[in-house]
């Protein structure tokens, strides 16, 4: 029951989410507009790692859209309380784990595609990457949104407007990006921002996707990375679950 219940609120949302084709396409925006309008100013300068500059800010752009575009999720489902639609379906007998799922999946499935959209974008401009590299890629950006979105939607369960849940992911995503080394390897700063920056969840993240899209795999970063992403997963999940049940 909990295979079909997700699978029904997952059609539900993704249905909705095609008939928007014009938001779907939108969301890849940002990132693009980095990859085309800074991309290029990064192609002769010394970064410091392994690889071409694409292969150092296109890891980071797909884990930026993710970080970004997963935790405004939560918009959403405030829209829907104040139209009463989690209301009615908190009366069906439906998994309350399942309303999360669903949500989450359709997420993950969006922004998934986003991502190969983008990949494809930076290999017209001159990025190359190993295949098994920039599918490990789109698993981490898969990973990034669950767990974001479970978190965003418990926090928007727990807030009544727009007004008041903007400004909170602003102060959670700014920091986020700025110390992950989204743009930028952090080891190109000072060394006490490079100690700060380790404080970060999403930095274990960026290195690992940095690392395969240079083909190493078995690799110190790639272990903590995926450490931290199903960690990160599992407990945003039970978070969520946990809050869907209660609130």
């Amino acid at each position: 029951m909990l295979l079909h219940d997700t699978a029904l609120v997952y059609g539900r949302y993704l249905r909705q989410s095609l008939r928007s084709r014009f938001a779907l396409l939108f969301g890849v925006l940002m990132p693009l507009l980095y990859l085309l309008f800074f991309g290029p100013l990064l192609t002769d300068l010394p970064l410091g790692e392994q690889g071409s500059s694409w292969q150092v800010l296109v890891p980071g752009l797909l884990l930026q859209l993710g970080l970004f575009g997963a935790s405004f999720a939560g918009f959403s489902i405030i829209i829907e309380k104040g139209h009463g639609v989690v209301e009615r379906m908190r009366v069906t007998p439906v998994s309350r784990l399942s309303l999360l799922l669903g949500r989450v999946l359709r997420d993950a499935t969006v922004f998934v595609f986003q991502a190969v959209l983008l990949v494809l974008a930076a290999v017209a401009m001159g990025l190359r990457a190993p295949l098994a590299g920039v599918l490990i890629g789109f698993a981490f950006v898969a990973l990034l949104t669950l767990s974001l979105a479970a978190l965003s939607y418990a926090l928007a369960m727990r807030m009544d407007t727009p007004q008041s849940f903007g400004p909170a992911i602003n102060a959670l995503t700014m920091p986020s990006m700025l110390l992950s080394g989204l743009m930028l390897p952090m080891t190109l700063g000072p060394a006490w921002l490079n100690v700060l920056s380790h404080l970060m969840p999403f930095r274990y993240l960026v290195d690992a996707v940095r690392d395969a899209y240079v083909g190493s795999y078995a690799t110190p970063h790639m272990l903590y990375g995926a450490l931290v992403a199903f960690g990160l997963t599992t407990l945003s999940v039970t978070v969520g679950t946990r809050v869907f049940r209660t609130a």
